[in-house]
Parts: C-alpha cells; structure tokens; sequence
C-alpha cells in the first residue's frame, strides 16, 4: 500500500470539493471541521461564510491565532477498499478579515454559492508546507475518473 508522491497528493487534494481542517486549541485540544476551499499557488484558503454558524467566535479561528500550524485532509472510501487513498496538506495559517481579490475570486469560482454572495470572513490562509498521500491500488495504477 504505496505512499503517493506530493504531487500525486496535491492533485487529488485539488480535486476535492471539501476538506478537513484540523486545529489545535493553545491547551492542546484538538478541533476538525468540514471546510470548502481553494488553492492559490501553495495557499489553501477558506472562509466563514453565510452558512448558517452557532456562534462568530469560531474555534477555528481561535485556533489559528493561538497555534498556526493545522493540517487538511481529504479522502474517498469505497467498501472496495482496495479504491482508498487520502491526501493530506500541512502548513500554517493565518487569519485575514481583507483578502487579496484573487483569493475571493478562486472561492467564487469554485463554489457557486459564491458568485454574487462571497463569504464575508474572517478567510483563512494556509501557506502549505507538505503535500502528502496515500492510496490502496499499487503504485502503476492509475486511479479511475470517478475516484475524483
């Protein structure tokens, strides 16, 4: 069962439409969320958006601002297990509530939901440092379109 190389990682993690992001709390505590994203570069960003929230204060956010090194992971499970794989990115993040335009714009065109509405923040900007994977098919095998 083949480690992948960070390119292979990268690229099923762009494929993704949603990612786990994981933080930790300045205690210790850990925090996993469902995120969307998009990736600029060798940026994940993210954002609050107008999806219905239990409160502002996100942990997330806190999260960042107290212990920026997080991860995201993104994954497919098929009761074939032999079609598994995962693709995780590491790095540290920073909170902005003034995006550049360019990060707006690469939520929006990913996500629909965000064409006429962007999130109004805070976004979350993650400067990967490790693209890594994992994947069940040997390493010759290339994985089908569906796995995507």
């Amino acid at each position: 069962m083949p480690r992948r190389t960070s390119q292979w990682a990268r690229a099923r993690f762009e494929e993704c439409r949603i990612a786990r992001l994981a933080t930790v709390s300045r205690d210790g505590t850990p925090h996993l969320v469902p995120v969307v994203f998009a990736v600029i570069g060798d940026t994940v960003v993210t954002a609050v958006d107008h999806k219905p929230k239990s409160t502002d204060r996100l942990r997330r956010l806190t999260n960042v601002a107290a212990e920026p090194r997080v991860c995201l992971l993104v994954d497919a499970y098929d009761e074939d297990w032999s079609r598994l794989w995962w693709a995780r990115a590491d790095g540290r993040a920073e909170v902005v509530d003034e995006p550049a335009t360019e990060v707006v714009a690469a939520l929006a065109e990913r996500y629909q939901q965000y064409e006429g509405r962007p999130p109004r923040g805070p976004y979350v900007l993650i400067g990967i440092e490790r693209w890594s994977g994992w994947s069940a098919a040997p390493e010759d095998t290339a994985p089908p379109e569906e796995w995507a």
